[in-house]
């Protein structure tokens, strides 16, 4: 991760100035690609309440017991460390309002690499933009992730 001053999303801003403001609720992400960078860097600061906070009510797991999920997602911020994260691709809003990320997030968790590359989906859900749904492969399967674009990866899958 990097140092504690840094945003662990990678922006290259402090933490204080980039993702904490939307972690504490005194704003919204403005974008998808900002939304997404939010969500890596609450999970890499182990920010579970926001990462629950940010799935659209369209998501599979709203529609389970919130306390399942966050005990989910507690489990996974406490045995993941959040390394690094790439933006690789990103497009949206469509006609029908979904914008789409496509980013490489270094994960390990017990010293196995654990990384992946995934293709989110994101909509506004009147209050702000959400996390919908994500596609996911293992980063180990590309051989070059820097060079996928969105529709390189949808022909991998």
């Amino acid at each position: 991760m990097p140092p504690a001053r840094d945003c662990p999303c990678c922006s290259g801003l402090p933490y204080a100035r980039c993702c904490a403001p939307y972690h504490r609720g005194e704003r919204e992400a403005p974008s998808a690609e900002a939304l997404m960078r939010s969500r890596f860097s609450a999970y890499a600061r182990k920010e579970s309440a926001y990462v629950l906070r940010t799935l659209h009510p369209d998501h599979e797991d709203r529609k389970r017991p919130e306390a399942e999920v966050m005990r989910e997602i507690r489990d996974a911020t406490s045995t993941l460390k959040f390394m690094r994260l790439d933006v690789l691709d990103h497009d949206g809003p469509d006609e029908a309002g979904f914008s789409h990320v496509l980013f490489h997030a270094r994960v390990f968790e017990k010293g196995q690499d654990r990384s992946f590359i995934e293709l989110s989906e994101f909509a506004h859900d009147g209050v702000g933009i959400r996390y919908r749904s994500g596609r996911q492969l293992a980063a180990a399967k590309v051989a070059d992730p820097k060079a996928l674009t969105i529709a390189a990866f949808q022909a991998l899958l």
